[in-house]
């Protein structure tokens, strides 16, 4: 469960203020927040992933105040119950896909089970590709491992900034299948945040900045 009240951020007193409407999402809603570029869209992601602090409302996730944490409480907190799929792809680059799966496990303190990994592997169509170096990977390939780097260990919360911008019509409707299925088979909120119109008929809760 997510929710939010009154957030309000800005990067330097003397800049702007985004002010952003509330959200109420009860267990394995989904919610698309659509809007065009400036809005604060990446801001907003990032105040719900815990990476940005805002300068004041509430931000809870499964009746746990995010706002109130210190940085070492939320970084521990956001590693084991939150998944983030970034525009840009931040896998290590010097290991292969098995090994960045491992990695995130290790980091939210989760126990690694390789089934799983070869399981979430297949279903994103990766297994084939287990044993390959991030740089060698396609840009598709690369796209399906963000997914499984931001669900592997679970979370309750899985957030992802502009998934479909830069794919033709099918991609876009495999990507958001898979995002939807995994949030469904984690129990997860899942909320994406684009300027792609042609999502919104994926999502039965939306908002526009």
């Amino acid at each position: 469960m997510l929710q939010t009240e009154n957030i309000k951020f800005n990067y330097k007193p003397e800049e702007h203020v985004f002010s952003f409407p509330n959200i109420s999402l009860d267990k394995q809603k989904n919610l698309l927040i659509v809007g065009k570029s400036g809005v604060g869209k990446t801001t907003l992601l990032h105040l719900l992933g815990g990476l940005l602090k805002p300068i004041s409302g509430k931000l809870l996730i499964n009746n746990t105040s995010l706002s109130s944490m210190s940085e070492k409480e939320l970084d521990g907190f956001r590693g084991q119950n939150i998944g983030i799929i970034f525009q840009k792809n931040y896998a290590i680059k010097t290991l292969n896909v098995f090994d960045n799966l491992k990695a995130r496990l290790f980091f939210s303190k989760k126990t690694i089970n390789i089934e799983a990994i070869d399981e979430l592997l297949i279903e994103l169509n990766l297994l084939k590709f287990k044993h390959r170096k991030i740089q060698d990977l396609s840009e598709g390939q690369l796209q399906r491992l963000g997914i499984a780097l931001a669900v592997i260990h679970n979370p309750k919360v899985i957030l992802a900034d502009e998934p479909t911008s830069s794919l033709d019509d099918e991609n876009c409707t495999i990507v958001i299948n898979l995002l939807k299925k995994q949030a469904y088979k984690n129990n997860a909120n899942l909320i994406v945040i684009t300027h792609d119109h042609r999502i919104k008929p994926f999502f039965q809760n939306s908002i526009s900045l």
